[in-house]
């Protein structure tokens, strides 16, 4: 059990350290993905590299709830637990390709920008398209595939009563919500950065940060962990 409750605390840590990192490299990556000429500018490469050292941190600590959990929820369900798993690896790779996109226009900007050989709007329309990834990333990593492992946990979480089912509950309602509302960007219906989508991103938001402070406070409740399969 002293095992167990290691590997709560650990797991607790890690989704807090997500939503930590997750936070700081948006705000961090700003100038970049605020500004269409950043390429060519004066640029603020330290804030935006600061930014995608955040986001090494956010990818890291996303593999690492996927494998801390592994094998405690394994004996609840072993096809949903390795399904979770193999999510957040899937969301893992996919914040790096948009970690890799931000910096590459960082990379540009500081070998090519002002350069008498170089043409300023292709570079520009270079810049753009970079940050287009990004945005496609940020879609599909924190809210596609989010959703989709936030389902996963909380049924494994609500099926085998490591938590209270209250917390479980949040995940069960955020995951489907966030593919929803992530569903609705794609189409135009709204902006992923709007009123609506943070409203939809509450729930997942929620469920994260409540699951995290319980598995750091209390643990995972001992007859989950003694009672495999429990329904």
């Amino acid at each position: 059990m002293s095992s167990t409750r290691t590997t709560a605390v650990v797991t607790g840590v890690l989704f807090l350290i997500t939503e930590i990192a997750a936070i700081a490299g948006l705000a961090l990556y700003q100038p970049v993905l605020n500004d269409a000429n950043y390429i060519t500018g004066a640029g603020a490469d330290s804030r935006v590299l600061m930014g995608g050292l955040s986001e090494l941190i956010l990818i890291a600590a996303v593999i690492g709830t996927g494998v801390a959990l592994y094998p405690v929820v394994k004996r609840q369900n072993h096809s949903l637990a390795l399904g979770y798993v193999c999510a957040r690896l899937l969301e893992a790779a996919i914040i790096a390709v948009g970690t890799i996109s931000v910096l590459s226009v960082v990379t540009l900007r500081q070998d090519l920008a002002g350069a008498a050989s170089t043409d300023d709007s292709t570079l520009v329309t270079v810049g753009k398209s970079l940050l287009a990834i990004h945005e496609w990333t940020f879609l599909l990593g924190p809210n596609f595939v989010l959703g989709a492992n936030s389902l996963l946990l909380a049924c494994l979480m609500y099926r085998s009563r490591l938590v209270p089912r209250g917390i479980a509950v949040l995940g069960l309602v955020g995951g489907p919500l966030i593919v929803t509302s992530a569903t609705a960007v794609m189409f135009g219906l709204y902006d992923q950065l709007s009123a609506w989508g943070s409203i939809a991103a509450l729930p997942v938001f929620a469920w994260e940060v409540s699951l995290a402070v319980y598995l750091i406070l209390k643990g995972f409740k001992p007859s989950g962990v003694t009672a495999p399969g429990t329904r």
